[in-house]
């Protein structure tokens, strides 16, 4: 059953697999298909044999896309689960509100609405499913518009709610008070719906005519209402231009930090540098599955892609960080400046990787659960501050000026290793990978040994160190070294290999 649910997993919510490719395109296949049986069910004479097989095809598509949606829905992994431990019923909980969250995102929504087309007066709704074509990253070259307004009403979904809050309540107290000042008297309106439908077509300021009203305390409410639509729609109006048109509002800050958002990963800072490092991001993630937010003080950039979500803040302030959720992330990556001294910058990080570690010691209750201690990366431009940033909650210091020299002097007298280290540290070749070794406690083994058992080599993997248990790393291991039961190995593959460290 495990194995069932991981396939359907890979098959519907992994992008980066040939399986999902495959079921997207089987799922392609049929929506145009869909959409021909329209056309063809416009042109061909009812009763007869040709409309009977096209409306049985037509079922039998409708029913299949209505299972692909409960297998995406059952399929789908909750990201909370990925980071907290849950008892029995917070796990069924977990599943429960995560698939409804699930089918609430707007591209769900147009394809749950598509599958009402089961209803032979609602057919036309298939149409919808074309979207689905669009909202391919492979349509559109450099941005897709779709994700950027998906993007717009994910982020701006508290706005909506307040709107259609208040076109609700504007709709079901005018539409009940006018129920219960008319319904004796006008043969037009015998029940509450017919209030509400009245209600609602007057606030829009659409006014139908179908139904009117006949009592001058009927046309007083009627008044009030057409006032309070004008104040709606302008209402609606500000929100939707507000939305397509500004990349960030205020409010922006406060719904990330009311937002469901888990096991994503944060990056403080933002230069003209940046970019690089989130195009590294967006090889080494799945930015539909694990969202990248940009902490900064400052707007958000216009040229910054829709994928990344951007929260406006000082992280250096203990205040604001419960903005980006920092409890809910799975790691945080802290980046020096450009724009100043290197001294300067290296502050700055280390200032922010201690803010950090003293915001989480006071959310202690709120971490009991988390499977992980939230991961620290900081980058350092001097290396007599490397020992500063450990010591201030680093788990992990990338002196990125120190290492880019490194590799150039070593470049001059051995030539072509600078090339094949940039080989190994970038993304979408061989990359250094972290596994768990498969030590028993009971019986440690040496590092040869451990090698001809596990015949990582013939996987496609080479071993080039370890991390003892203590922390301590060891590059290129002698044969009788001693291997103890929680190590981890350092390796070069293609993708990973081992289980990943807990």
């Amino acid at each position: 059953m495990r194995a069932l649910l991981s396939w359907l997993h890979t098959a519907f919510h992994e992008p980066e697999t040939r399986l999902y490719r495959v079921t997207q395109s089987l799922v392609w296949v049929l929506i145009l298909l869909s959409i021909a049986l329209l056309v063809v069910d416009s042109i061909v004479s009812e009763g007869g044999d040709a409309a009977s097989l096209v409306a049985g095809t037509d079922r039998i598509l409708l029913t299949i896309f209505a299972i692909e949606i409960l297998l995406r829905v059952g399929s789908f992994r909750p990201p909370a689960l990925a980071v907290f431990k849950r008892p029995p019923m917070g796990h069924l909980n977990a599943h429960l509100l995560g698939r409804l969250k699930f089918m609430a995102r707007p591209q769900m929504v147009i394809d749950l609405v598509a599958v009402l087309a089961l209803f032979p007066e609602l057919r036309g709704l298939r149409a919808l499913r074309l979207l689905r074509l669009l909202r391919t990253s492979r349509v559109f070259r450099y941005r897709n518009p779709f994700a950027i307004v998906f993007q717009a009403f994910e982020e701006n979904r508290l706005l909506f709610g307040l709107a259609f809050s208040v076109l609700g309540a504007v709709t079901l107290l005018g539409g009940t008070t006018i129920f219960l000042v008319e319904s004796r008297m006008n043969p037009q309106i015998n029940a509450l719906s017919d209030g509400l439908w009245w209600a609602l077509v007057t606030v829009t300021t659409v006014g139908f005519g179908d139904i009117s009203v006949v009592t001058g305390l009927g046309r007083l409410v009627g008044a009030v209402l057409m006032v309070g639509g004008m104040f709606t729609l302008a209402l609606f109006a500000g929100i939707v231009g507000s939305s397509l048109v500004t990349s960030v509002l205020s409010i922006r800050e406060e719904q990330f930090r009311m937002s469901d958002y888990v096991n994503h990963v944060i990056v403080c800072g933002w230069d003209e540098s940046t970019h690089l490092m989130l195009d590294a991001l967006a090889d080494e993630l799945n930015l539909s599955q694990t969202r990248v937010v940009l902490f900064d003080n400052n707007e958000r950039p216009r040229a910054l892609p829709p994928d990344f979500l951007w929260v406006r803040g000082d992280p250096t302030k203990e205040s604001e960080l419960d903005k980006v959720r920092l409890a809910q992330a799975a790691g945080v990556i802290v980046t020096g400046e450009r724009d100043t001294s290197p001294q300067a910058a290296d502050a700055r990080t280390i200032l922010i990787t201690f803010t950090i570690r003293s915001f989480l010691r006071r959310r202690k209750r709120d971490l009991r659960h988390r499977r992980a201690r939230l991961y620290v990366v900081a980058e350092i431009l001097e290396a007599e501050n490397v020992d500063h940033a450990r010591k201030a909650g680093a788990d992990e210091v990338i002196e990125s000026q120190r290492i880019g020299y490194s590799m150039i002097a070593h470049a001059v007298r051995y030539h072509g290793t600078a090339s094949a280290m940039s080989r190994v540290l970038m993304s979408g070749a061989h990359n250094v990978y972290v596994g768990l070794a498969p030590i028993d406690e009971a019986k440690p083994v040496s590092f040869g040994d451990l090698l001809i058992e596990m015949q990582l080599s013939k996987r496609g993997g080479l071993v080039v160190g370890l991390r003892t248990p203590d922390g301590e790393e060891i590059i290129n291991p002698r044969k009788e070294h001693v291997v103890e039961a929680g190590t981890l190995l350092l390796y070069l593959a293609e993708a990973p290999l081992l289980d990943p460290p807990s």
